[in-house]
């Protein structure tokens, strides 16, 4: 069992080195193996997990038990400094004491300095009382054999005691008693100016102690140091460190400057044990460092940084950022270097920071003879030359150096519109009309037209600024031209709108009309391209630029944001819903859905009145009256959820039968065919709710509008005491945050009920 258990670690950490689980496995097999066995398997964990302190202890062990100090030592001088973990340097000063203990006097020294080392790394750590207290023992013990040596041995009690109890710690409390026996055993006079003395510093070390503790309790010290993925777990431990960095950084105990930095330095290095690979914590302890003003620590740092994390682009140019800053410039310019020799995914951003750093810091010639160097790469990329020749006309002052850039550029990238925006941008930058236009036209001549949407654009915005009436009206009109051929009805394509002229009169956040204006013709564009698409099956297509009216202005109830309407750019990837489950509550209650097997309609949803009975009357009793004349008025559109606002803009135009204030209503549904499928089932445009009913219970009859709020706000809002349809709460709640109220829509049925009758919003 125990070899199938290894052979299953083995086996998924080959497949995933940071599978913790698997690290755990092999772990705990290899501290029942002889050390020659254990060894490799050790050696393959640690090159995974380094900061690993549990592991570098039970590798450390089994050398110990197999008395092998060399080994024993070696590995020490390995994990130590890395790994300020206190139950590994507890491992370390036993292994101190048992080889020097038969070495005399030289060993009680040797023993004493292991000591000293020791407390001047890990002496900050709030788990280190039990090493203060085994120090303080260890020196009450060592022999005094003249009143000299007794007086030092009772000195550097009293040395380590004053440290030991400012120390915010587990023990301090213990340690303070401890310390008032030790100074009343020795002398009750000076005990009582002593102890006078430290007694605020104590009660200091004890008040932050119990701060630091709450930090504290929130870290998992068992966590191994793994890549960030993104789980909720590491990130709640990557802020938890984070709030005990600051808390240590802003010196809660008021200490001198020294003692708070290596405070300080001591939670980040153990920050570092769990948060190995997480690039912003290597940068956050570097530019402590650097603003602390050890400048030659923070470069440290960086270079432990991008030993552990080798393909971070972020802190290689944070550290060429430091090295510039501090006129370092050779040192930076070698980690340019290696940012260029990275992968072709990288290339051209490399190359550009390094043509700026050169132009930075050896001049204009050395950044046009790189950038000539780098535009004959074919992984060259048409940002490279944009880059250039910005640098050449902002910072150089040339505009005739960019103009042959972008010029030069065109030939390799006319294909790339985001390239021809860049270059008329740097023309109108130049007022240059005359040559922006000859731009667009030569861009828009061999652009596709799924690729020239942004082209078109921009050409519109340009003539709107640049030029008169007339070609601004003759742009819009070869833009509708072009634009049509995307569409499958071409000829409404090039129907004028009044949308036009809000996007030609518009100005920045200035707009020709008013709000109630543009919400209405936004709700108008939508019906329109309900009207046209409701008769046939929508595509991906149809479905695209029908919402494209809404996409580009911020939906049909809200204030339009992008001025220009057209179809939206092809390079938008839409996700694939073709394997979507629908999500319904009713399953999660173990309710079936009754299946109603129907013809497919259209435009409207008509209750079966022969035929399938049973069915019928299922149906019947989780749909209401109100609802179902809601659900009429949907268009059968394939996929798991409509577009919010079309259905908005249905809800808003319905009229669906309302009831009366306190009453419910009574209108009867025809009988007809069976609902389509797709209308009732998980697929449809609302979930049914099973239990059913019209309106909801009111304590009074007050309609003021803070009571209703109220209820419209409660999710467990229960109608006939049960539970409102969640999509039909959601829409109620769509609507009350698109802020549109009962006297500019109307009726908006809801849950059985309008909310221009019992649950009408009031215009109180």
């Amino acid at each position: 069992m125990a070899e199938e258990s290894k052979q299953k670690g083995a086996d998924v950490a080959t497949t995933d080195i940071y599978n913790v689980e698997a690290a755990e496995i092999l772990a705990n097999e290899a501290q029942h193996l002889p050390i020659l066995e254990a060894a490799p398997i050790y050696e393959k964990l640690l090159s995974t997990f380094p900061t690993a302190a549990k592991y570098w202890k039970q590798y450390v062990e089994a050398y110990m038990n197999a008395n092998n100090d060399e080994a024993t030592k070696q590995i020490f001088s390995r994990c130590l400094l890395n790994c300020l973990h206190i139950s590994l340097w507890l491992c370390y000063i036993h292994f101190i004491k048992k080889v020097n203990e038969k070495k005399g006097a030289e060993g009680l020294e040797e023993t004493r300095k292991a000591f000293d080392f020791m407390l001047s790394y890990v002496g900050s750590d709030i788990a280190s009382g039990p090493v203060w207290m085994d120090y303080i023992t260890f020196l009450k013990s060592m022999l005094a054999t003249t009143a000299q040596e007794e007086s030092h041995r009772m000195t550097s009690v009293r040395k380590v005691y004053q440290k030991a109890i400012v120390t915010p710690t587990h023990h301090v409390e213990q340690l303070w008693k401890d310390y008032e026996n030790f100074e009343n055993s020795v002398s009750r006079a000076l005990a009582k100016g002593l102890l006078s003395e430290y007694h605020p510093k104590f009660n200091s070390a004890r008040a932050v102690y119990k701060e630091r503790k709450k930090y504290m309790d929130e870290i998992d010290w068992n966590m191994l140091a793994v890549p960030p993925s993104g789980t909720c777990k590491e990130e709640q431990q990557c802020m938890a460190w984070k709030r005990l960095l600051a808390f240590e950084e802003g010196n809660p105990q008021r200490i001198d400057a020294s003692s708070a930095n290596r405070r300080v330095i001591f939670t980040f290095e153990q920050s570092l044990m769990y948060l190995y690979h997480y690039p912003d914590i290597w940068y956050d302890y570097a530019t402590w460092h650097a603003k602390s003003g050890s400048v030659d620590s923070a470069v440290k740092v960086f270079q432990r940084a991008l030993k552990a994390l080798p393909d971070s682009e972020l802190l290689k140019y944070a550290y060429a950022e430091l090295e510039e800053s501090q006129g370092a410039i050779q040192p930076a310019k070698k980690i340019y270097e290696s940012l260029v020799a990275n992968d072709a995914s990288t290339m051209s951003l490399a190359h550009i920071q390094f043509i700026r750093f050169l132009r930075r810091t050896e001049g204009i010639e050395a950044a046009r003879k790189y950038f000539l160097d780098a535009q004959k790469s074919p992984t060259c990329t048409y940002h490279l030359f944009v880059a250039y020749a910005m640098v050449a006309f902002c910072l150089d002052k040339d505009s005739k150096v960019a103009h042959s850039v972008f010029e030069a550029g065109l030939k390799r990238f006319m294909h790339e519109p985001r390239y021809i925006l860049e270059y008329a941008d740097f023309l109108c930058r130049l007022n240059d009309d005359r040559n922006v236009r000859a731009l667009f036209e030569r861009a828009l001549s061999s652009l596709p037209p799924e690729n020239s949407v942004e082209v078109w654009k921009r050409f519109s915005q340009f003539e709107q600024t640049y030029g008169d009436l007339a070609s601004m009206l003759k742009v819009e009109q070869r833009k509708k031209e072009a634009l049509s051929r995307m569409a499958e009805d071409g000829s409404s394509e090039l129907e004028s709108t009044l949308y036009d002229v809000v996007s030609r009169y518009s100005f920045m956040d200035l707009w020709p009309c008013s709000s109630k204006d543009l919400d209405h013709l936004a709700r108008q564009e939508v019906l329109l391209w309900l009207a046209k698409n409701i008769n046939k099956k929508v595509d991906k297509s149809s479905l695209t630029n029908g919402a494209n009216i809404v996409a580009a202005e911020k939906g049909s109830f809200g204030l339009i944001t992008n001025s220009k309407v057209g179809p939206p750019s092809t390079k938008l990837v839409y996700p694939d819903i073709s394997q979507m489950v629908i999500y319904d509550p009713r399953q999660a209650q173990g309710l079936e859905i009754p299946a109603v097997l129907s013809s497919t309609t259209t435009s409207s949803v008509a209750l079966v009145g022969s035929g399938n009975t049973t069915a019928v009357e299922e149906i019947l009793k989780v749909v209401s009256p109100a609802l179902v004349a809601f659900i009429a008025h949907l268009p059968a559109i394939e996929g798991p959820s409509p577009d919010v606002d079309m259905v908005l803009s249905i809800l808003l135009q319905s009229t669906a039968p309302t009831g009366q204030l306190g009453k419910p209503t009574t209108q009867q549904i025809p009988a007809g065919p069976a609902p389509s499928t797709s209308d009732l089932s998980g697929s449809s445009r609302t979930r049914l709710n099973p239990n059913g009913s019209s309106r909801l219970p009111r304590e009074g009859h007050s309609g003021k509008r803070k009571d209703l709020d109220r209820k419209e706000d409660d999710e467990s809002i229960t109608v006939q005491s049960r539970p409102l349809p969640r999509d039909v709460f959601r829409l109620r709640q769509l609507r009350r945050s698109r802020g549109v109220s009962s006297s500019q829509t109307g009726s908006v049925v809801s849950g059985g009920s309008a909310f221009s009758g019992e649950q009408s919003v009031s215009a109180d």
